[in-house]
C-alpha cells in the first residue's frame, strides 16, 4: 500500500474517535488485528477497539485526540497525539469528576489491504489518573 492511503486510513480512524462514529472501526481494523499494546479489558478485533472507544467516550464524552506529528511509509504510519477532555463518567473505577484532562500518547499502525493488521503504542494513562484525583500507587 501507499504511505498516502496508511494515512487516510489512519485520519479516518480518529475522526471515528473523534465524531463517536464507532461503527466505522470495522471497516478500518483486520479481524485478526494484532495489538501488542492493549488497553485493559479491550478485546480483540474491530469490536474490541468500538468497546474501549465507547468506554472511553463514556468517561470523557468532548474526548478529542489531536495528532501533533505523523510520518509513514508503505507500511506504518506513526504519530504523537494528545487526548483531552473532560471526566463525566467511570475510568478505571472513577466516577465523573468534571474534571479536564489532557494526556500524551504515540501509536504506530501497520497496515494491509486497506486495514490495520498490527499496532504498538502508549498513553499517559497514569497521567490522566493523576488529573481527576485518583491515587493509583
Amino acid at each position: 500500500m501507499s504511505k498516502e492511503k496508511n494515512k487516510e486510513i489512519q485520519q479516518k480512524f480518529g475522526e471515528a474517535i473523534n465524531t463517536g462514529n464507532l461503527e466505522n472501526l470495522k471497516d478500518l481494523v483486520a479481524d485478526d488485528v494484532k495489538d501488542h499494546d492493549p488497553a485493559p479489558n479491550q478485546g480483540p478485533g474491530p469490536q474490541g477497539y468500538i468497546d474501549f472507544f465507547t468506554m472511553m467516550r463514556n468517561a470523557f464524552p468532548d474526548m478529542k485526540v489531536e495528532v501533533e506529528q505523523l510520518v509513514a511509509d508503505d507500511d506504518n504510519v506513526a504519530f504523537a497525539y494528545t487526548l483531552t477532555g473532560t471526566h463525566k463518567g467511570d475510568f478505571m473505577g472513577v466516577a465523573g469528576t468534571g474534571k479536564s484532562i489532557k494526556a500524551r500518547g504515540m501509536q504506530i499502525s501497520r497496515f494491509e489491504n486497506g486495514k490495520m493488521v498490527e499496532r504498538w503504542g502508549s498513553s499517559d494513562e497514569l497521567g490522566i489518573l493523576k488529573q481527576i484525583g485518583a491515587n493509583p500507587v
